[in-house]
């Protein structure tokens, strides 16, 4: 009986035996692949360095005065990485749920998904951690199809384990987090929650929260915008998990799942969101900035891709008033100026006072400046291919003010498209804190997307009234005029060659009348009395105004000549600004700045601005200055910020919205309209802002015919207005009600109440007394 006990034990031994040899021989087996995989041999595996230093695309992202981004500059991938501190509880948490249920319990691999996926074949779901996961997007790819999706899973394993020998758990969820592409160029979480629900990542909701993370799956299949029913039904699954796990109860779970889907959509791109012109700026700055700038290693930044921080001066409450008054005043604007250039009132529209020849010569100047016939041309093709290319009719999307998106679908020739862009008239408004130097609000035209060209800083126009500040400030300032000195409104004429000119010059006024009354340098600054402005600039030189007006920082070549007083030389709105800040700031000139520092993705300070600064004016002579153009706004061209009129003021109302504005605090400014209502200027100044405004058509043929619609006080200060408003709105943004500070000790007298009062008892009618601006 023993023997045989014995015998049947040793029969035994041999499957005992092989099975611990199997056993073995696979836990060997299982080694040695990890080992193979480890060393390349089923393909590249990132190095110890890349483990600790994963690379990916960052995109520059462009931040705001008040700290909201402005927008982003990147290529392809548009992310802005977040700490795991500022992802929000329920975020983490719905991840976990729905992705890696015992994420906390293993180190990289999940020994129990990973068996029920292979005893169910992924039936019953598959096995990837979020560590695994993570190791795909970072260093593996995309998911193979064919046997290498084998050697692909070990390589997820063992790069998966690298990941939690490295990394914190809280790390690798962030890392997965701010490494996901959740599609509408929402690289990342927090691209995703600001274009999904225009918000912070911190500020996302549970729902909110439930539905990124059911996009995880697949962000192409699951997107919200596309497929709302299948993305609720993911979201609700997602809750279910949650509850599952006990991160909700259930009845916060019903009550989320009854919820609505509120997506809040927010594309991001180079070319829609908030201030894209100034975006465009800054993009232009920084290439310039990378070319003189480079690493510490002689290598350029990469703007698109290395996660730059650009702190800006702009306040994005500024900026979004700002673009608010454009779109407003420009819309009601265009409208009357469609009106009034139908075919059947001026068969040559947009163009007025023009010859077809006239006409033909700039329509093929636009068609040789567009893209069309630039890449035609490198393409090789002919001059005459190029122009047929142009009259062949084509769909096409263009911009349209009565459309909700501004966009409409339409079939038209590329020539005819040119002709309808050139009826909208164009802007440019940059609002700047006068002591600082810091720009505000950046508003380069009506649409980035339809309208590339940047009017504030790359376009230049005539500027019209707005110069005759320089003259009168050399006038105060050599001469040591008063607002209070008057000078007769005759007509007045520089004589032949006496500053350089070939023949008398003798400006006429506007309407082309003369009062023959003195009026003081305050009323005639106020109604733009072109006579006395013509004295002024005899009396003191236009050699001496181009020396100011550089100093003052228009900077560009000036003819010395005595048109020059009437603002016949082009300026940008930029320029315009930066030179009006001189008079707001006690006469030191403080250049526009829009950058203050640039960090890079660790948060190294690569630059910093240093204020560049000139002493141009006398605290005297910049106060008088001041106090002149506050007469404008009393009683001179830009009174309708004040008061309403009964001369046109039907006209005002058919283009203006908001008025009457019935601004009362201390506002100095000057409407500015050159010759045919090419061009309309305002530029208004409180203590603290002042801001520039240019409207006019792409070409100087491009006008109202009248100057009751054609004037700066028409087509500019409305804009001012409405943005000033909707500043004094917010108490927050601190814009100045009070009055402009008075130098001690003043010498230069601007206190007019006598000499008023000795004009006013000379003039005959109330008539008269509206001539000279009361």
């Amino acid at each position: 009986m023993a023997k045989a006990k014995q015998k049947k034990q040793r029969s035994f031994f041999p499957y005992i035996k092989w099975f611990w040899i199997l056993f073995g021989s696979g836990i060997l087996l299982v080694l040695l692949v990890f080992l193979l995989a480890s060393w390349g041999v089923f393909g590249e595996m990132p190095t110890f360095e890349r483990l600790e230093n994963p690379q990916t695309n960052l995109a520059t992202e462009f931040i705001s005065s008040d700290g909201e981004t402005l927008g982003k500059l990147y290529l392809d991938d548009n992310r802005t990485p977040v700490a795991y501190e500022e992802l929000p509880k329920n975020l983490v948490n719905a991840l976990i749920a729905t992705e890696d249920a015992r994420y906390y319990d293993h180190a990289g691999i999940d020994a129990r998904g990973t068996i029920r996926a292979f005893a169910y074949l992924g039936k019953k779901g598959g096995a990837s951690t979020i560590s695994q996961q993570l190791a795909r997007q970072l260093f593996v790819g995309i998911r193979a199809k064919d046997w290498t999706k084998y050697t692909q899973k070990i390589k997820e394993w063992v790069i998966a384990t690298r990941l939690e020998r490295n990394y914190t758990k809280e790390e690798i969820v962030a890392m997965y987090l701010n490494i996901y592409d959740f599609g509408y160029a929402a690289d990342g979480i927090r691209s995703a929650a600001r274009i999904y629900f225009g918000k912070e990542p911190a500020e996302l909701r549970v729902e909110e929260s439930a539905v990124l993370v059911g996009m995880l799956k697949n962000s192409s299949l699951y997107n919200p915008i596309r497929r709302e029913e299948l993305v609720l039904n993911r979201r609700n699954t997602v809750l279910g998990q949650m509850a599952k796990y006990e991160y909700i109860t259930e009845q916060e779970k019903d009550s989320l799942q009854a919820l609505r889907m509120n997506i809040n959509f927010n594309p991001e791109s180079h070319r829609e969101g908030l201030a894209t012109y100034f975006r465009m700026y800054l993009q232009r700055f920084l290439k310039n900035w990378v070319n003189e700038n480079p690493k510490p290693d002689g290598e350029k930044y990469n703007i698109y891709l290395d996660g730059l921080k650009v702190f800006t001066t702009v306040d994005s409450r500024m900026q979004k008033n700002a673009e608010d008054a454009v779109q407003a005043h420009m819309k009601n604007l265009q409208t009357e100026f469609f009106h009034q250039n139908t075919p059947d009132r001026n068969r040559t529209a947009p163009f007025l006072d023009l010859t077809r020849g006239a006409i033909d010569t700039i329509m093929n100047s636009a068609m040789k400046r567009s893209d069309r016939w630039r890449s035609m041309a490198r393409a090789g093709k002919s001059e005459k291919e190029i122009k047929d290319s142009f009259e062949e009719k084509t769909e096409m999307t263009v911009f349209d003010w009565n459309s909700d998106s501004f966009e409409k679908d339409t079939i038209m020739t590329p020539r005819d498209s040119i002709r309808y862009y050139k009826t909208f008239l164009r802007t440019a408004m940059m609002s700047m804190e006068p002591q600082t130097g810091h720009v505000k609000a950046w508003v380069g035209g009506v649409d980035y997307k339809h309208f590339q060209y940047d009017n504030v800083i790359q376009g230049a126009r005539q500027a019209g009234s707005t110069f005759k500040p320089f003259v009168y400030a050399a006038a105060i300032d050599q001469l040591r005029y008063s607002p209070c000195d008057s000078l007769p409104d005759n007509q007045y004429c520089i004589e032949p060659l006496k500053h350089g000119n070939m023949e008398a010059w003798c400006p006429k006024n506007s309407d082309g009348k003369y009062s023959g009354k003195n009026l003081t340098l305050k009323h005639a600054l106020a109604n733009s009395v072109n006579t006395v402005t013509a004295q002024l600039i005899d009396k003191v030189g236009p050699r001496s105004v181009v020396s100011i007006a550089t100093d003052m920082g228009l900077d560009r070549e000036i003819p010395e000549v005595p048109s020059i007083a009437l603002g016949t030389h082009d300026f940008s709105v930029y320029e315009m600004v930066g030179a009006y800040g001189t008079f707001a700031n006690q006469g030191v000139y403080v250049k526009p700045v829009m950058v203050t520092r640039i960090e890079d993705k660790n948060g190294t300070v690569l630059y910093e601005y240093v204020p560049k600064t000139k002493d141009v004016l006398s605290k005297d002579v910049a106060y008088a200055m001041v106090n002149l153009m506050e007469g404008v706004t009393q009683y001179g061209s830009g009174g309708r910020l004040r008061h309403s009129f009964a001369k046109n003021q039907t006209v005002y109302k058919e283009i203006i919205t908001g008025y009457p504005y019935e601004l009362t605090n201390p506002i100095a400014g000057k409407t500015g309209t050159t010759q045919n209502q090419s061009d309309g200027w305002f530029m208004g100044m409180v203590p603290n802002l002042v801001t520039g405004v240019w409207v006019g058509g792409d070409d100087r043929a491009i006008h109202f015919n009248r100057l009751a619609y054609g004037q700066g006080a028409s087509m500019a200060l409305p804009i001012w207005a409405l943005y000033m408003k909707k500043n004094y709105e917010n108490e927050e943004l601190g814009v100045s009600q009070e009055a402009f500070e008075k130098p001690e000790n003043m010498s230069i007298n601007v206190d007019c109440t006598k000499v008023l009062k000795e004009l006013q008892d000379d003039l005959d009618t109330e008539d008269d007394l509206e001539d000279v601006g009361f």
